[in-house]
């Protein structure tokens, strides 16, 4: 009884049922002949609608507010864009070729430059008592300057150290499916802010979106055969180096919040923004960007991410508030 009282409260994760049935399908259906032009079609209207959305909910001063606490907006965009990005080349002559294939490196490459999420930062924050309101600013700052700084590090950083050929026909896809868009949701905000702000089902539109684009992703890499490139063993290293940088980015962010003299709230904020990478931008920018190439496999490394963040947060959010509970009840 006890053993299905505690599967009752197991909370599944629709989502991330959608994007693995969508990965699975593609990789036994992928579309074929006169299926894949209409695909890639609607891959491309898909992402410029998400991103409209995105600059339609984003409220610019949302990144704006609350800059009296420029040290803990600093201190989360620092770990996002600077240290992240950092561990990820460090970890390149490691991995690469003995343990990991070049193209699920560049995927772990890719992970460290995707910016935080929004929403899951600030529940978990929430839940865990920490800075809610810093949180806002912070995870709203990272989305914004993610729009741009992260195609910006990944055209830098891949193109230059031979892990991805991001080509010039890929900036100005850049500019024209995510870019441009962007700021046409921010410039539509006076007339669709609220409309979008009440619906909230729009999300389920932000979902379909990003299931078809792991749909084409893998869909892509099966007619390019992308399973012959990695091993089980791959996959295994994989799993383990994801862990392990979650791990790490887990400690860093909390050490390093309370010895630059952080209180407890804002080291909670600062570990939960600083160490979310938002697989709701990712996945698009990353068919974008990595367009022609084995885009199955770069984006594999950010889903395992992205569910293995979660489930570590909402554990680490839980514990949080234990201890809150347990200091108010002394």
């Amino acid at each position: 009884m006890a053993a299905v009282s505690a599967l009752s409260k197991i909370r599944i994760d629709w989502f991330l049922v959608a994007i693995v049935a969508s990965a699975v399908l593609a990789s036994l259906f992928p579309a074929r002949g006169v299926g894949v032009p209409v695909l890639d079609w609607a891959t491309k209207i898909a992402i410029f609608g998400l991103f409209f959305l995105y600059g339609a909910r984003l409220h610019p001063d949302e990144a704006l507010k609350g800059l009296r606490d420029w040290r803990l907006h600093l201190t989360i965009l620092s770990f996002t864009y600077i240290a992240f990005p950092a561990l990820g080349l460090l970890l390149g002559p490691v991995l690469v070729p003995h343990l990991l294939s070049p193209a699920l490196y560049a995927g772990l490459l890719y992970v460290t430059l995707c910016p935080s999420t929004v929403q899951s930062s600030v529940n978990f924050t929430s839940i865990a008592g920490g800075n809610v309101a810093g949180a806002i600013v912070s995870a709203s700052a990272s989305n914004l300057l993610g729009v741009f700084l992260t195609p910006a590090l990944a055209i830098a950083l891949m193109n230059t150290t031979g892990n991805a050929d991001i080509r010039l026909e890929s900036f100005l896809d850049i500019v024209l499916q995510i870019l441009l868009p962007f700021v046409l949701g921010q410039l539509s905000r006076r007339w669709t802010a609220d409309f979008v702000t009440r619906h909230k089902k729009l999300k389920l539109v932000d979902q379909f979106s990003i299931v078809l684009v792991v749909y084409a992703a893998f869909s892509s890499g099966m007619r390019e055969n992308i399973w012959s490139l990695v091993t089980w063993s791959d996959l295994v290293v994989l799993l383990v180096v994801v862990c392990a940088i979650l791990a790490l980015a887990l400690w860093s962010t909390w050490t390093v919040a309370r010895k630059l003299g952080f209180n407890r709230a804002d080291a909670i904020a600062i570990q939960f923004c600083g160490t979310k990478k938002s697989l709701a931008s990712g996945l698009p920018m990353a068919t974008v960007l990595f367009a022609g190439q084995p885009t199955g496999l770069i984006i594999l490394p950010l889903v395992l991410f992205h569910q293995l963040q979660l489930m570590a947060c909402s554990a680490m959010a839980s514990h949080y508030r234990r201890q809150a509970d347990a200091a108010d009840a002394g």
